[in-house]
């Protein structure tokens, strides 16, 4: 009962959490959930839970299809078409790692994934604004 109740606050808090968030928040939210599904994903392979291991990997895969969808690549260029490739990439290990139970293919999203992440908390609030600006701009 109470784990409930810690779910339903945790599910509460996160729509508060993306309610209040910049474009570049949603954005580090979308990365660190799809890595915590991989790594939710690899323990539920560990214990051979495959219902949890594809609904784990499912959600995953999704959010890595909406970063993908999302990209501009007419104003992103070449940096915008090589994530778009390594979206899709990430994208077919999700789908070996689920049909095969390969923990490597997991690992190997998460190795690729982890440091897109860490960039992207690198980012200075300077260029978040600009960002921002132009995207104001191009409406």
């Amino acid at each position: 009962m109470a784990l409930k109740g810690i779910n339903a606050y945790k599910k509460g808090s996160l729509k508060q959490d993306v309610a209040n968030a910049d474009p570049h928040k949603l954005t580090l939210m979308l990365y660190q959930g799809a890595l915590d599904r991989v790594a939710y994903a690899k323990g539920a392979m560990a214990r051979n839970d495959n219902v949890q291991k594809s609904e784990h990997i499912t959600r995953a895969s999704s959010i890595l299809i909406h970063l993908r969808d999302t990209l501009d690549l007419g104003i992103g260029g070449e940096i915008s078409e090589n994530l778009f490739a390594l979206y899709n990439y990430m994208i077919n290990l999700l789908t070996e790692a689920h049909v095969q139970n390969n923990q490597d293919a997991l690992d190997e999203v998460s190795s690729l994934l982890t440091p897109i992440r860490d960039a992207w908390l690198e980012i200075p609030a300077e260029a978040k604004e600009e960002a921002y600006r132009m995207q104001r701009e191009k409406k």
